[in-house]
């Protein structure tokens, strides 16, 4: 998510519908990921081929999206709780998709969208589908929004040094600070009161800091397509990949350490 500068009082309005439309997505991915199932993978395939579509487009490959989006379908296919759901085999359609997608574009560029695409989609069904897995969801999404709002508002506040001013102009490293203090606060919290397990508070600093990598990572493509936004679909946010930046690169993390610790459980 881009961290703006501070608003002119013109601008009261696109704040209003920024808060406004930012809490209608919590909502939505709190349902969703609570209910889990069905509903957890259907906003899962919508968000993956988003990100999919306009990945294709601040690369230049719009040409080939379709295809790509096709391609990705497959595993997303496979997700669903009507088929293996997040398996090995949907890794590796996933691999196998992406593969496709390079040999017949030609290009690495589209290629590496399916991986950028499909591995947070496969991190958060997996994720939900672990023991305690409705906490571990929340706390990955309460991570990445309490990084964008802890960085948003303190980088308004304090301004000062520029985080990355190649990448995001309005990126401050007091926006960085407030983003992983408020990521520490709401994991604690979710430690003394719903029972997150210690270490995760513990490594909730280094991932809002991945979050806030993964939100330059985003940046830098949209500065090298010359493009203000990655798409539209939200008004006051953009596009998909505006919203879930942060969370692509954390998901699958979240997801490799949980399998990790279950591999160890079973050893």
């Amino acid at each position: 998510m881009t961290e703006p500068a501070a608003p002119a009082p013109g601008k009261a309005n696109e704040l209003q519908t920024r808060i406004i439309v930012g809490v209608l997505l919590i909502v939505a991915a709190v349902l969703a990921e609570y209910f889990g199932g069905i509903f957890l993978w259907l906003l899962v395939v919508l968000m993956a081929l988003g990100i999919m579509s306009e990945w294709a487009r601040l690369t230049g490959r719009q040409e080939n999206r379709m295809l790509a989006m096709y391609a990705l379908s497959v595993p997303l296919a496979i997700m669903s709780p009507w088929a293996a759901g997040a398996s090995f085999l949907a890794l590796g359609l996933i691999i196998g998709a992406a593969m496709f997608v390079a040999v017949f574009d030609r290009s690495l560029k589209l290629a590496a969208g399916v991986f950028y695409a499909g591995f947070p989609a496969l991190a958060i069904i997996y994720i939900r589908e672990i023991d305690n897995g409705i906490l571990i969801v929340f706390w990955t999404l309460a991570l990445v929004w309490a990084t964008d709002i802890g960085a948003y508002f303190s980088g308004r506040a304090i301004g000062g040094p520029k985080l990355a001013p190649q990448y995001s102009p309005n990126k401050t490293w007091a926006g960085l600070i407030g983003g992983v203090a408020l990521t520490a606060v709401v994991s604690y919290v979710l430690h003394l009161y719903w029972g997150l397990p210690f270490y995760l508070v513990l490594l909730s600093i280094p991932l809002a800091v991945l979050a806030q990598m993964g939100d330059l990572f985003e940046s830098w493509l949209k500065r090298k397509a010359g493009a203000k936004d990655s798409g539209t679909i939200f008004p006051g946010h953009g596009g998909v990949m505006d919203r879930l930046d942060g969370l692509i690169p954390v998901a699958p993390v979240v997801a490799l350490i949980m399998l990790a610790e279950n591999l160890s459980a079973l050893s």
